[in-house]
């Protein structure tokens, strides 16, 4: 009888090894990147300037009746311990696709869409200034897109901004405020390479008489052949009366040399209200470049800003360059 059992237990996990096996593949990727910073100006950092990170993702799909499942999870040297990313999807083709970002994925909403401007390598912010666009980022976010008559909507909620909570309990001591963002992205009917894109996000605070911060990101983008233009516009209120809030405008431009080679110009002003006094307006000014030949891929970025952060006099440089094994 025992001898039956195991024969019995064998052979059921053997069938479901072998339905696993068929229902998900499963896959394993990675990089390792070396680089060399720079940064001057009035934030100068003269510390060592060579740098490493080696990253491993590993993802699976597979059907699951009602659409197409599929789960990645990414690790790094930077993450030592935790996730990098961490998130899944599920695919169900003309309904749509929902998703759950635990962190990291950057899936939906405006985060996703903050700036979408072409580049060959980083965004013009890229480490001296930001984007000026809130959104329910990569904390615990539910998310769902569709394309319905060529228009791609985009929505993502969070509640509490927690990353990574585990399953079946209730993150930190209280929840005192949601995101909520849609995004909408329409390549323009007759005009071949045009797209216009604009979103917005809200949120929404549990204190009472704290007032909603609304952020909003426009862009419209064009590509002709191997050159792409962009405009962005943002904006970024605070509800509260007297508060600071700022407006972005950005510009970028970008050209593939051939198949290999690829290099972008861009420059953002930012607008910084001050209620008490003079608004401040930072510029930002970058270079990218970046060259590819087959696994191997060697990106440069050059950025400079003035008035930083809405700072007068306030200047700051940096420099990236950044060779990538892809695996």
């Amino acid at each position: 009888m025992k001898n039956l059992k195991k024969v019995g237990l064998s052979a059921l996990a053997g069938s479901l090894v072998a339905f696993s096996a068929n229902a998900v593949e499963m896959s394993v990727s990675g990089t390792a990147e070396v680089t060399y910073t720079t940064n001057s100006g009035t934030n100068a950092n003269s510390g060592n300037p060579w740098g490493s990170n080696n990253s491993v993702k590993f993802s699976g799909s597979g059907d699951v009746g009602f659409g197409t499942a599929t789960i990645v999870r990414t690790i790094n040297d930077s993450n030592a311990g935790n996730w990098l990313s961490a998130w899944q999807t599920i695919d169900m083709g003309d309904m749509g696709k929902l998703s759950f970002d635990a962190v990291g994925g950057g899936l939906e909403g405006t985060s996703a869409h903050d700036d979408i401007l072409p580049t060959a390598y980083e965004e013009v912010w890229n480490q001296v200034s930001g984007t000026g666009v809130l959104g329910a980022a990569s904390n615990d976010t539910l998310g769902y897109s569709n394309t319905i008559m060529g228009a791609t909507i985009s929505l993502a909620r969070t509640q509490g901004g927690t990353a990574g909570s585990s399953d079946g309990v209730n993150e930190g001591e209280g929840v005192t405020s949601s995101i909520s963002d849609w995004h909408v992205k329409m390549p323009i009917p007759y005009v071949e390479g045009l797209t216009l894109a604009y979103g917005q996000s809200k949120t929404e605070f549990a204190i009472q008489d704290e007032n909603d911060d609304t952020s909003t990101v426009a862009h419209i983008l064009y590509s002709m052949g191997p050159m792409s233009v962009g405009y962005r516009h943002a904006e970024q209120q605070d509800g509260s009366d007297g508060s600071n809030g700022l407006n972005v405008e950005a510009y970028a431009v970008a050209f593939n040399l051939n198949d290999e080679m690829s290099v972008s110009l861009a420059t953002q002003d930012t607008e910084y209200d001050v209620p008490s006094g003079t608004n401040v307006t930072e510029s930002v000014d970058a270079v990218n470049a970046s060259y590819t030949m087959g696994a191997a891929s060697v990106r440069a970025t050059f950025s400079e800003s003035s008035n930083d952060g809405g700072t007068t006099g306030e200047n700051d440089e940096h420099v990236e360059l950044s060779l990538v094994l892809s695996f």
